[in-house]
């Protein structure tokens, strides 16, 4: 996903490649939506620009914690514009608040709190005892062995080109409706090499902390998100970054899911580096409703 310049506030920037140049006078940043044939702009992508653009607004410090709520669909055919409030620059933190707005209407607004780099106490959760993410079948192999016993919505989504790999540690709870413990692993890694700048891989996991986390508040129910009689739709996000890391290497994605009801899912989820180290956390409520009546269009 890409920002372009268009005029004197606007500065371009890519999260496949972002220019690392101080930006010490821009707060207005355009952002382009891929061509993935989607009904509505992917929400991760969303969170992911509107953090880069937050970033491109601070020198010296690093986001420790997100914020974000959706308030409209994303219109995938019209650019989205991100409009940077610089809220607050302090000596050890910097707080900015992004709103992304199409046509004339924000779709949805982020906070963001910039950390200097400081020592402290030091206590982690343990990575869950889970399948090495070379034990699992891999993308192809889902393509080839596991997709055809899918049903059709889940066999979609993994067809889809997307720049995240994902290996699902529980992938056989697509293929059948018996409800499970609400728990669902994942290992994600970007799908090539990304530049060594640590902005750039925080911005690429907020993208991908949005992929797979709803679905786990339907575990429970033997359901997915991908069935056409779930209406499904991400409310508010949060992302907490603990540890540095790289997002073109394997992160276990733990998820839970500790209440569903009201038409609501709640969902939260631990991200943990291959040796162990607990490097972010994600909490999410989002809207799930059955709606029998959309299975028949």
């Amino acid at each position: 996903f890409f920002f372009s310049s268009r005029r004197r506030h606007t500065r371009y920037i890519s999260v496949t490649g972002v220019q690392t140049c101080a930006l010490p006078i821009y707060n207005l940043f355009r952002g382009h939506n891929p061509d993935a044939g989607w009904q509505r702009v992917f929400g991760g992508q969303v969170i992911g620009q509107a953090l880069v653009a937050a970033c491109r607004t601070v020198e010296g410090r690093s986001p420790h914690s997100l914020h974000g709520y959706f308030l409209l669909p994303g219109d995938p055919k019209t650019p989205i514009i991100y409009d940077v409030e610089r809220i607050r620059d302090g000596r050890s933190f910097t707080t900015r608040r992004v709103k992304a707005i199409q046509h004339g209407q924000p779709i949805f607004t982020l906070s963001a709190s910039f950390h200097i780099d400081e020592p402290g106490f030091s206590h982690e959760a343990t990575m869950p005892d889970v399948p090495d993410p070379d034990s699992l079948p891999s993308e192809q192999e889902i393509r080839e062995r596991v997709m055809p016993l899918m049903p059709d919505p889940v066999r979609k989504y993994f067809e889809r080109e997307r720049p995240i790999e994902l290996r699902p540690v529980e992938f056989q709870r697509y293929m059948s409706r018996e409800g499970l413990p609400p728990r669902f692993h994942v290992w994600i890694r970007t799908t090539g090499k990304l530049p060594d700048d640590p902005a750039l891989h925080q911005c690429v996991l907020a993208y991908a902390s949005d992929m797979t986390l709803l679905d786990s508040t339907l575990v429970a129910h033997g359901r997915t998100v991908f069935e056409r009689e779930i209406q499904a739709a991400s409310l508010d996000h949060a992302l907490w970054f603990h540890r540095p890391f790289r997002a073109d290497e394997w992160l276990l994605y733990a998820q839970d899911s500790p209440f569903t009801g009201g038409a609501r899912g709640f969902a939260r989820g631990a991200i943990f580096r291959r040796d162990g180290t607990l490097i972010a956390s994600v909490a999410q409520e989002g809207l799930i409703r059955y709606r029998p009546d959309l299975a028949s269009r």
